[in-house]
């Protein structure tokens, strides 16, 4: 006859397979509630430790206790004073000549230039013309400039046509071309001695704004005509001592 008072089992059901089950699923609810989300962990004593001491040492040296790892009076001279030197002279470079100065800062400009006239000067003989030993690099320096910044189409100085070389004075400043022309006339070979100033330069871009075909490549016929001279303006000696920053000069 049935019980009442006991569980109603059917005669399929392992009693002690059950209970086994329901132990393992009880440890794993255990093990699973001792779990948090990733970044909620309680922070380790040893850590808090380990960021205590530095920050305990920094704090010790800030309000001026001092501490055995830092001691100011330890690391500094007494009476150490920083000296600056006066009118900013120590930043400041050595003063050089003016055609070393003007063809040093050219010779960045001119880097521009050398993927048609090479690094060396000599172009390819094919379809650019060589700069060294070219009578307009090494002649009157006006007809230079209205090259460089115009460009040059029809026969070079050699007698060779090369094609159409493109304007190069969009945003050159004074400086700009007279440094690429002290550079180009010094370099390669060429050995014409002198220094394009900037004064020089600036009167070379008037000049050329002013020209009747302003804005169009100059050819052989009108530099020859209009442009075989020497620039105005005031001009810089080669031996001149200047500032290789500034190229002003200073005194020898």
């Amino acid at each position: 006859m049935h019980d009442p008072t006991k569980p109603d089992l059917e005669e399929s059901v392992n009693v002690t397979e059950a209970h086994e089950r329901v132990l393992r699923g009880a440890a794993a609810a255990s093990r699973e509630n001792r779990l948090t989300e990733n970044g909620a962990e309680p922070v380790s004593m040893w850590v808090m430790a380990l960021c205590f001491i530095p920050v305990m040492f920094a704090g010790w040296t800030a309000f001026g206790y001092g501490t055995p790892l830092f001691s100011y009076k330890d690391t500094v001279r007494e009476g150490y004073v920083q000296v600056i030197p006066p009118d900013d002279d120590g930043a400041k470079a050595e003063p050089m000549t003016a055609v070393l100065a003007y063809s040093k800062k050219g010779a960045k400009i001119y880097s521009k230039c050398s993927g048609c006239h090479g690094p060396d000067g000599k172009g390819d003989g094919n379809a650019y013309p060589s700069l060294a030993g070219s009578a307009f690099a090494q002649g009157e320096n006006e007809r230079f400039a209205m090259i460089v910044l115009n460009g040059l189409t029809g026969p070079t100085s050699y007698g060779k046509t090369f094609g159409v070389m493109p304007a190069q004075g969009a945003g050159m400043s004074p400086e700009d071309l007279a440094c690429v022309m002290t550079y180009v006339r010094n370099n390669f070979g060429n050995k014409v001695g002198d220094v394009v100033s900037k004064a020089q330069a600036a009167e070379a871009i008037k000049i050329s704004a002013g020209r009747a075909k302003a804005g169009a490549a100059v050819t052989g016929d009108e530099l020859n005509a209009d442009h075989k001279k020497t620039l105005s303006g005031a001009a810089v000696k080669a031996d001149d001592m200047v500032d290789p920053i500034t190229l002003e000069a200073v005194a020898k």
